[in-house]
């Protein structure tokens, strides 16, 4: 096998002790779908992978579990009782193939009396590249050593405790010895594929109520009412949940049509405002300019007004898979022009297009239209807006196109100095067939399948009826609490 076209993938995610969760290991393939009776944990799996994904990212420890857990105290076993000194905490970890081979990551994180990362391994190539350890609890420090193999066999220095030591090897390692090359090839992969993740969790409560304007986030997860038809007026009602990548969401300056069906999110486009679209719960002013969608969707529409422009040969594609799940015709989805006052969100839609000092943003061009608004078009029936959809049909469309798009398209941080066609995306769906019938989740699964075949993504997500998958080769359903 050539290793040098292998994509790093998660192939392994271990949940050694966390919430529900002791001594489980979850293979992970390009479409795995979790299911299992409410509490069986499996929203807690897609959190312990979240948790590394933002550790990978960067993120330090206390911001990467409060914004996936709420506490450190949540992420603890039930009924893990603390030692003699009061501590409690959670283990987790993964393994990771790539060029470097299957590489292993597992961390020991102290969750009470403090939240630090009291240890930490990393292993390859038969060999153990980086161990933590904390020796002085009085310290914010970890002692680290890794594999150097050369006159030094082991490096030793001190690693902040807050912070994936991981991440952090490519800026501590010289790279010089063979030993060295080794740990710096395993963490590199770890990271790329660690950072090549995006949590998806479409609001059609959101997406209704903000549009195109600033990310209303979201809030605790709440179940979907009837497929009822959305109101244009309806207020967000949920808080901001931090994941985003700021305000905007406007699109930049189309980059063509393209020939390739891959091309969203395969290259850098032209004249976009601002520069790389920030990581998770970063202000990110990129994402202004370039289009990117959000976590929750609710600036839908402005990113599909950018990808219809940039791939028509995808865009047919997103079409034909939401006439497959929507009720009635569709002949085709488009993004045009919000009139301001003609649907009772001009002025909300104004404010949250407005630039700095109140000026217009880059939407307001057309005179008397204030951001833009997605449609369907029924044919005889004439155009609907997407918010006039039922959640189920609404989920559908924004999750069909996250799988159709790429780390270019997604509020995301991708790793930059890695070529795209390295990188794997790993999209994970709490929830991925809520409020669909079994048609439009068996359908969404299908598009998937499809999607995640061609090696660019892949897709972990959690379902209530695991008999959407049945009969399609290329999906792994793990049935959790049997």
């Amino acid at each position: 096998m050539n290793t040098d076209t292998v994509r790093p993938a998660v192939t392994e995610l271990r949940l050694s002790a966390f919430k529900t969760h002791r001594g489980v290991t979850l293979p992970l393939t390009r479409l795995t779908l979790l299911s299992g009776e409410s509490g069986s944990g499996k929203s807690s799996a897609l959190q312990a992978y979240e948790i590394l994904a933002r550790l990978g990212s960067g993120e330090s420890l206390a911001r990467a579990v409060g914004e996936v857990a709420g506490s450190p105290a949540a992420c603890v076993p039930a009924g893990a009782r603390p030692d003699e000194q009061g501590r409690r905490g959670f283990r987790i970890g993964c393994t990771v193939d790539g060029p470097a081979g299957p590489v292993s990551l597992d961390l020991a994180v102290q969750a009470e009396p403090e939240l630090r990362i009291v240890g930490e391994r990393l292993t390859g190539g038969g060999e153990t590249l980086l161990t933590t350890a904390l020796t002085d609890p009085n310290r914010p420090a970890v002692q680290a050593a890794w594999h150097t193999a050369g006159a030094t066999p082991v490096t030793r220095a001190p690693l902040p405790d807050d912070r994936l030591g991981t991440s952090l090897l490519p800026l501590r390692v010289a790279g010089k010895t063979e030993g060295q090359r080794l740990v710096l090839a395993a963490a590199e992969q770890v990271v790329v594929a660690l950072r090549s993740a995006f949590v998806c969790d479409p609001r059609p409560e959101v997406m209704r109520g903000v549009g195109t304007g600033e990310a209303g986030g979201a809030g605790q997860d709440g179940g979907c009412g009837a497929d009822s038809a959305g109101g244009a007026g309806r207020g967000a009602g949920a808080r901001r949940s931090g994941r985003g990548a700021g305000s905007g969401g406007g699109p930049g300056k189309p980059g063509g049509a393209g020939g390739a069906v891959g091309a969203w999110g395969t290259r850098k486009r032209k004249g976009s405002g601002g520069g790389e679209a920030g990581g998770w719960g970063r202000d990110a002013e990129g994402a202004r300019g370039e289009g990117r969608l959000r976590s929750s969707c609710d600036n839908l529409p402005a990113v599909l007004e950018r990808t219809s422009q940039e791939c028509a040969r995808r865009h047919a594609v997103l079409v034909a898979a939401v006439r497959e799940a929507c009720a009635g015709p569709v002949e085709g989805l488009r993004a045009v022009p919000r009139q301001a006052g003609g649907t009772g969100e001009g002025a909300a839609d104004a404010a949250a297009v407005a630039g700095p000092g109140g000026a217009a943003g880059p939407q307001a061009g057309a005179a008397g239209a204030v951001g833009v608004r997605a449609v369907l078009d029924r044919g005889a029936l004439g155009e609907l807006p997407v918010e006039q959809l039922g959640d189920g049909e609404l989920r559908f469309l924004a999750l069909a196109l996250v799988l159709l798009t790429g780390p270019e398209v997604l509020a995301m941080d991708p790793v930059g100095e890695v070529p795209s066609a390295h990188q794997q995306m790993t999209v994970m769906a709490d929830g991925m067939d809520r409020c669909m019938d079994p048609r439009q989740a068996r359908e969404l699964v299908s598009l998937a399948l499809r999607m995640t075949d061609r090696g660019h993504v892949r897709l972990l997500g959690t379902v209530r009826d695991p008999s959407v998958a049945e009969g399609l080769p290329g999906v792994q359903v793990l049935h959790l609490g049997v």
